[in-house]
């Protein structure tokens, strides 16, 4: 699937279904945020709501984090325990997928976040997403990089470990097969 193939009415009744019961599972994330003025908000945006399909599909167990109220805007992060698994074996960006001589992998983090409509959690977002549960104990997930780092070849990448949030640095081009990256939409 991609940004091209608008959602069955089968698929999004089946994602805003596991979307809310994902919500009323976690409170915790979006206190005082009603369901039904979300859902309004979800049906009258197809382009976001397949965004929000394929984050699910990844395996990214997209949830709403935050909720804008002089905005009237929803934001949703990848929460999954781990990062998503639809996401891994990524290389930083086209430049570092590029830059790789043999063995490159399939794709990187910015392309495919770019394909899905979302955007990569930066390390402020990374550090407030482990305020609701210690994610990537098992994994890593690719941040995104502040120009300046990025130029010189690296990228930022961050996990949960010790309890708590580590940042580490690595070359752009280099890919795991237990790092992804993590997004977000705003609806």
């Amino acid at each position: 699937m991609n940004m091209n193939e608008p959602l069955t009415t089968a698929q999004q009744d089946e994602l805003l279904t596991t979307l809310k019961t994902r919500f009323e599972k976690h409170h915790e994330r979006h206190e005082g945020v009603r369901w039904d003025g979300l859902q309004a908000k979800l049906t009258a945006a197809p382009e976001l709501l397949l965004s929000l399909y394929l984050m699910e599909q990844s395996g990214g167990e997209p949830d709403v984090v935050y909720y804008d109220e002089k905005e009237n805007t929803y934001t949703f992060f990848d929460c999954s325990a781990e990062s998503p698994t639809g996401r891994r074996s990524l290389c930083y960006d086209q430049a570092a997928l590029d830059g790789r001589k043999q063995n490159k992998p399939a794709n990187s983090a910015v392309n495919m976040a770019e394909e899905m409509g979302i955007q990569m959690l930066d390390e402020d977002q990374y550090r407030l997403l482990a305020q609701w549960g210690q994610f990537d104990q098992k994994t890593s997930s690719w941040i995104l990089t502040p120009p300046e780092i990025r130029q010189l070849g690296g990228a930022l990448f961050c996990d949960y470990r010790y309890h708590h949030v580590f940042t580490y640095h690595n070359g752009a081009d280099s890919y795991y097969s237990a790092r992804g990256f993590r997004g977000f939409v705003v609806v």
